[in-house]
């Protein structure tokens, strides 16, 4: 696997991942709240929670394949290859939890509620369930940012190091 292939698909989740954590969450929010909808709360997390799960589930595929991919054509130095995995495997991993357990347990505990959570009291049990799994949610992507950016780090590195001996040999 090329560094090139690898840093433009990290590159490419990682624009999806800011921009649906900087822009799309919080303006669907503020724009449905801005309604004044008894429901806009619950109308804004169904969509925020659809775009995650592409969020989640791309970041899953890209950083699976890409891990499958870099261990199958291991063509790197130690180092550089371990870095790589690595970062690879924390994204991956860090996807996966946050689509099939967080935001599973996070859609079970919506429906055991019955009513929208803004009508939840803030000491119920669920609603504070509801309120740590969603920080465990936004820590997991940031986790799985991070990651990306590591390994779009580590993939340019080891490119200009290739480079930088490519031209050593001429």
């Amino acid at each position: 696997m090329t560094p090139t292939i690898r840093v433009a698909v990290l590159s490419l989740w990682l624009g999806a991942a800011l921009f649906f954590s900087a822009v799309v969450a919080p303006s669907v929010f503020g724009v449905l709240r801005g309604f004044d909808l008894a429901s806009s709360g619950e109308i804004a997390g169904a969509i925020v929670n659809r775009t995650l799960r592409v969020i989640n589930t791309s970041g899953f595929i890209a950083g699976l394949a890409l891990l499958l991919l870099t261990i199958w054509r291991r063509n790197e130095r130690r180092l550089s290859f371990f870095l790589n995995v690595s970062a690879l495997s924390l994204m991956t991993v860090a996807t996966a939890v946050g689509h099939w357990i967080v935001a599973a347990r996070l859609a079970a505990l919506r429906l055991a509620m019955v009513v929208p959570i803004n009508e939840v009291n803030l000491d119920d049990p669920r609603r504070v369930e509801f309120s740590k799994l969603h920080g465990y949610s936004v820590t997991l992507l940031s986790i799985a940012m991070l990651a990306a950016i590591a390994g779009i780090i580590f993939s340019s590195a080891m490119r200009v190091h290739r480079s930088e001996r490519s031209e050593i040999k001429k």
